[in-house]
């Protein structure tokens, strides 16, 4: 797959390796400088094939991503917080750091990599063999929690609801300035970017509607701590309306200042609340698990 995108201000003066990483956050910084060094990458129509290479304001990045239908995805042995488990659903804690589903230059180290060693056959084939089971996802730097369909019956129900905007979805995120409001609503179509391939952006063009409620829980002058709740459930969305309301989320690198207080690599965005009617017996059942420590050292900075 061809992307291309062009570099704004934010991102000037900043190594190209660094940069595509930042925006294909499936794939990893070693696997991009591969491609680099393969010819896949090009500034401006000309090949790129340095790691070191800083961008300017201007220049027009395109890169080339191979499909992954190759991709040979194996059962790992690693831990997984597990919150809830029957013979039909599978609820976890996903950490800071692990992507959901594996990509070309990103095969292992997955959530997926881990269900299917944990849940060996027993995952749903809805989504093929690079995304068993999964009914959603979360982006790598997101923490919280997530549904997993251990079977086809259950990966159509949640899939439903999730088309109905039945789900209970609460995030909790740490976003830049004070926001004046107590409580809002952002109601506002989410789609490719049109100037940068890489990225979603509030767009009329080839988009879909995206709704985001959100209410502040904490203030603390130059950020505020809130609680986001998804009706719609696009690609970034959360990160997307905030920005596009002027409070992006700290930490983020795509949709926030390139450079960032508290040293944190990756957004403040927590899936703490999630709830959903069990596909088998019909109840409805809620889960919630605390934000992680690198979200508590960063209040406990702005606190003191």
């Amino acid at each position: 797959m061809k992307y291309d995108f062009l570099i704004n201000e934010e991102y000037k003066s900043t190594r190209i390796d660094l940069v595509l990483s930042l925006q294909l956050e499936e794939v990893s910084r070693s696997f991009i400088q591969k491609l680099l060094e393969k010819g896949a990458v090009s500034v401006n129509g000309s090949v790129c094939s340095s790691k070191k290479y800083k961008v300017s304001e201007g220049d027009r990045i395109e890169i080339t991503v191979p499909e992954p239908e190759m991709l040979n995805v194996e059962a790992e042995n690693i831990p997984l917080d597990i919150i809830y488990e029957d013979d039909d659903v599978l609820v976890v804690n996903k950490p800071r750091g692990m992507v959901v589903h594996p990509a070309v230059g990103n095969e292992s180290g997955t959530l997926v990599n881990a269900c299917l060693y944990h849940c060996k056959d027993r995952l749903s084939s809805i989504n093929g063999v690079i995304r068993p089971g999964i009914v959603h996802r979360i982006d790598k730097d997101t923490s919280g929690l997530l549904m997993i369909a251990k079977n086809d019956m259950a990966h159509e129900s949640l899939s439903k609801q999730l088309a109905e905007h039945s789900i209970t979805r609460r995030y909790e995120a740490l976003v830049f300035h004070n926001i004046k409001e107590d409580e809002g609503t952002v109601d506002a179509p989410i789609g490719r970017d049109p100037n940068n391939r890489l990225r979603q952006a509030v767009t009329n063009q080839n988009s879909k509607r995206a709704v985001t409620h959100w209410k502040v829980l904490e203030r603390f002058g130059s950020c505020t701590l809130i609680e986001a709740r998804l009706e719609t459930g696009r690609t970034h969305q959360i990160r997307v309306h905030m920005a596009y309301i002027k409070h992006p989320l700290v930490g983020d690198f795509v949709y926030g200042p390139k450079k960032q207080p508290f040293n944190v690599e990756g957004q403040l965005l927590h899936a703490k609340i999630l709830g959903f009617v069990h596909p088998r017996t019909g109840e409805y059942m809620e889960f919630e698990v605390p934000r992680p420590a690198v979200f508590e050292e960063v209040l406990d900075k702005l606190k003191k």
